[in-house]
């Protein structure tokens, strides 16, 4: 088996000559947890059908388990070994708890009853409940138990934490990151609550306009990326020149900031060697690091 359980190569898709996927390329490994994020209509959506083999691409190819996304036959093989939950929440409204869990293990030999008991107590979840009575935030626990009991591989979260209280996200999150290190679950989930994102993911990647824009560790991003703040004894009329690692400069009069993603030793000293130059340094967190890239595309 491949050790890339998602992989996407130059993935194009368009609706009515607007471009949703521009080039994407994507590359999620095995056992991670993996945080997809962008602004709305950035392309997480129509990525996250592509993959479940829902939508088929204009160009390029996307790859789950090493298995073509676009073909009939291997999509039914990749939705077996997927959770998908779906931003909508939409369910079976006929149906109780009780009757759309006996619908769904029809469906799955290796159903882990197990877990199915573990969740329903774990989230409160009746199962005489009528699914037209659970709020959003119950109808997204429902559909995480009903992709963790069929024994998903890989799990794909279309904003899981959508409607919950803060209890019932820490409750979510908690058991994301369980899950992941019990059974050895690849998550793939995008969220616009980048604090989320940045308390459970190994590893994120940015949209913007279709295509990648910061792909990575979570950790060694947030290692590589630091902003410096000059305050400059007065204002200097001519750009200044910055080495290879600068991402992006802001200047306002006298003070500049500036966001380095490489070359930092190097970048600092530039800073430190402006005539009459007061430099600070500063850690840099997700949100930041989303801001800067989202704001300027």
């Amino acid at each position: 088996m491949t050790d890339q359980v998602i992989e996407a190569r130059e993935l194009r898709k368009s609706f009515k000559g607007q471009p949703a996927l521009a080039g994407l390329n994507l590359e999620v490994p095995a056992g991670s947890i993996f945080g997809f994020l962008g602004r709305n209509g950035a392309g997480k959506t129509t990525t996250i059908r592509t993959l479940m083999g829902l939508l088929k691409p204009d160009g390029g190819d996307a790859c789950v388990f090493g298995l073509p996304a676009g073909d009939l036959t291997a999509g039914i093989e990749i939705r077996r070994r997927t959770g998908f939950v779906m931003e909508d929440k939409e369910l079976y409204p006929y149906m109780t708890v009780e009757q759309i869990l006996r619908f769904t293990r029809s469906f799955f030999p290796a159903w882990r009853t197990d877990l199915e008991k573990k969740y329903l107590k774990l989230f409160d979840l009746s199962s005489s409940r009528k699914i037209p009575d659970l709020s959003k935030g119950m109808r997204s626990k429902l559909m995480l138990l009903l992709a963790i009991s069929h024994g998903a591989e890989l799990l794909i979260l279309d904003e899981p934490t959508e409607g919950l209280d803060p209890v019932g996200v820490e409750d979510l999150l908690r058991e994301l990151v369980s899950i992941s290190a019990a059974e050895g679950s690849t998550i793939f989930f995008s969220s616009h609550q980048l604090e989320e994102v940045e308390q459970i993911a190994d590893r994120i990647c940015i949209i913007d306009h279709g295509a990648a824009v910061v792909t990575g560790s979570l950790d060694d991003l947030k290692t590589r990326y630091r902003r410096l703040r000059i305050v400059l004894r007065e204002e200097i009329p001519s750009p200044i020149q910055w080495g290879m690692g600068v991402e992006r400069l802001r200047q306002h009069g006298r003070m500049v900031e500036v966001l380095v993603s490489d070359n930092f030793d190097t970048i600092l000293k530039q800073a430190q060697s402006l005539p009459g130059s007061s430099v600070e340094c500063f850690p840099v967190n997700l949100k930041e690091i989303f801001l800067e890239y989202v704001r300027s595309n």
